[in-house]
């Protein structure tokens, strides 16, 4: 059996590949029928994986290690070439909408693939391509200074996560300590993050204004294949969770006050939950894993076929270690029909939280690998974290597996945590919005206005005396932030939609099985608003849903005596 260590990698050839692709994109312009556009169609998809593979590999290879030297050169090959191979894509696009057999391409592939074309020939063109390879060039930059943390606590130089468990210290002074080292890093390094998000804004807006935008706001849209929704449908979206959630997160903040037993909850005595520790799983990596292979036999045919895949060809990179990147994150291998799991183990629940969010991304991508279009292996990302999301909800039954006697604490603070989430998340997408429509502010200004949203989503968050932290600096963590501008409002959407899968869950499992079996096989072939109705979801921006969502939630928690917790 072929593991991930045998998977191939080899430097994509440019100038071979580009002249595949030229000479494929001829024959479908002179196609005499639909039969041959069809086939062209499903060569230069072949190709297209080929390449995307190379590139994943690589993506995974040099997260896994930023220090293996030929990674880090392959990585800087990527960076350098993937928007020349986006120009490819880009050419392809624009000869498949103008197909004159386009209604027949439609029949066969689906309307969804064009609709994700128009948006990318609005949002790419060759005079960008120096532009993006600059972008490319700066978020990993930021990947690369975050995983070079080094930080000396409790006699131990230590990454980014593994600062974690410190931070959920029952000690007050061991947590207060711990987060304080945890911000030094990002303190320390101030002026580096602020640079790289400078020339990452400037470049941004930069690109937009080339291609015809007023500002990166719309571009951004676009690059994210939002074809549904726009960001007045955000803006109002935000205000249900102003006026609909905030107050909920409010009074949950102020019982975990009262849970620990304090005057003043302070930003480092957040993350502790209980007086009497937070839940973690109770073993080792492995016997996690082992845990997870149990979980996942029992909860369905189809999971236990998907995660026996997964562990047999070694596709999960779980424990966090030295020069490794923080974080977690699920990607697709095309060429091996393989997803891939990377993350950081580090003794929290967080752990558990890994096999059930990535798992869910790995287990929709595993149940989409039948479709011939990359475009639908996954789909846009606010629908992609609905597959996540909802795993975490719908494996509850097994957290006993993981938790043992913690098993309640660990889900009044998992539901209690993923409504927190909410308005934090639309502080972040407030904050982008701001951002682009304002290129020329200063970093300071950013901060300001970080620190300004922050009070009116959170307004329970004290940082004390904490002066890089008042002064806004909490956001230099958000890779998102860096990486993927308008990518973070989507976990809130598919946070209310998952939200609806725990109630139905609880109601009658077979049948929100069955929804979720079919928005995960549907994969990326629908947009968000379509695959939301496809699961028998109600559409998180309609007006009254967050209210409506978050009151079978409210009355579990308010159900649970969480003082003796």
């Amino acid at each position: 059996m072929i593991r991930f260590s045998d998977y191939k990698y080899e430097r994509p050839d440019i100038e071979k590949i580009s002249k595949e692709f030229d000479n494929l994109l001829e024959k479908f312009e002179n196609a005499k029928d639909v039969e041959t556009q069809n086939e062209v169609i499903r060569q230069i998809n072949k190709l297209r994986n080929t390449i995307d593979t190379m590139g994943t590999l690589v993506n995974i290879r040099h997260s896994i290690n930023t220090e293996d030297e030929f990674y880090k050169k392959e990585q800087d090959f990527i960076d350098e070439n993937e928007p020349n191979f986006q120009n490819l894509v880009f050419k392809y696009y624009k000869v498949l909408v103008n197909s004159r057999f386009r209604k027949e391409l439609e029949g066969k592939w689906g309307s969804q693939v064009f609709n994700l074309a128009e948006l990318q020939l609005k949002s790419f063109s060759e005079e960008i391509i120096d532009d993006l390879v600059n972008e490319n060039r700066l978020t990993t930059e930021y990947d690369n200074l975050i995983a070079s943390a080094k930080i000396e606590f409790e006699g131990e130089t230590r990454n980014l996560s593994q600062m974690f468990p410190f931070i959920e210290s029952k000690d007050r002074d061991v947590r207060k300590k711990a987060y304080e080292a945890y911000t030094n890093f990002f303190e320390e390094n101030e002026s580096e993050f602020d640079r790289i998000y400078d020339e990452l804004v400037k470049v941004r807006d930069k690109m937009a204004k080339k291609l015809g935008y007023k500002n990166y706001v719309q571009f951004g849209y676009d690059r994210l294949g939002r074809t549904d929704y726009d960001s007045k449908m955000v803006a109002n979206y935000r205000k249900q969770v102003y006026e609909s959630l905030v107050p909920v997160v409010v009074e949950l903040m102020d019982r975990q006050r009262k849970r620990l037993g304090l005057d003043e909850l302070r930003y480092y005595d957040e993350p502790l939950w209980y007086l009497t520790g937070n839940a973690t799983p109770k073993g080792s990596p492995e016997w996690i894993l082992d845990n997870g292979k149990k979980m996942y036999k029992e909860l369905s045919k189809e999971t236990d076929q998907f995660f026996k895949f997964m562990v047999e060809r070694e596709l999960l990179d779980l424990v966090s270690k030295r020069g490794k990147m923080s974080g977690g994150y699920c990607t697709i291998i095309p060429d091996y029909n393989s997803p891939f799991i990377f993350s950081n183990f580090n003794g929290t629940s967080g752990d558990v939280g890994v096999l059930t969010h990535e798992a869910g991304h790995a287990f929709q991508s595993f149940m989409s690998m039948d479709y011939e279009l990359p475009e639908y292996k996954f789909p846009t990302y606010e629908a992609c974290e609905i597959h996540s999301m909802s795993m975490e909800f719908i494996t509850w039954p097994w957290m006993e597996l993981f938790f043992e006697d913690d098993v309640e604490k660990y889900k009044f603070s998992h539901l209690s945590d993923a409504i927190n989430f909410i308005p934090y998340g639309t502080t972040v997408d407030e904050f982008q919005h701001f951002i682009y429509e304002n290129p020329e502010a200063t970093p300071e200004m950013r901060k300001s206005k970080w620190r300004e949203i922050e009070k009116k989503y959170l307004p329970f968050r004290d940082y004390e005396d904490n002066d890089f932290l008042n002064r806004g600096g909490y956001w230099f963590k958000q890779g998102h932030i860096f990486q993927t501008p308008f990518y973070y409002i989507d976990y809130t959407l598919a946070q209310v939609c998952a939200f609806q899968f725990w109630i139905k869950d609880r109601e009658n499992h077979e049948k929100a099985w069955e929804d979720y079996m079919r928005l995960c096989k549907a994969g990326g072939s629908l947009p968000f608003l379509e695959l939301v109705k496809l699961g028998n979801l109600e559409n998180p921006f309609v007006d009254g849903t967050i209210s409506k969502v978050v009151k079978p939630l409210k009355e579990y928690l308010d159900s649970v005596d969480d003082s003796k917790l």
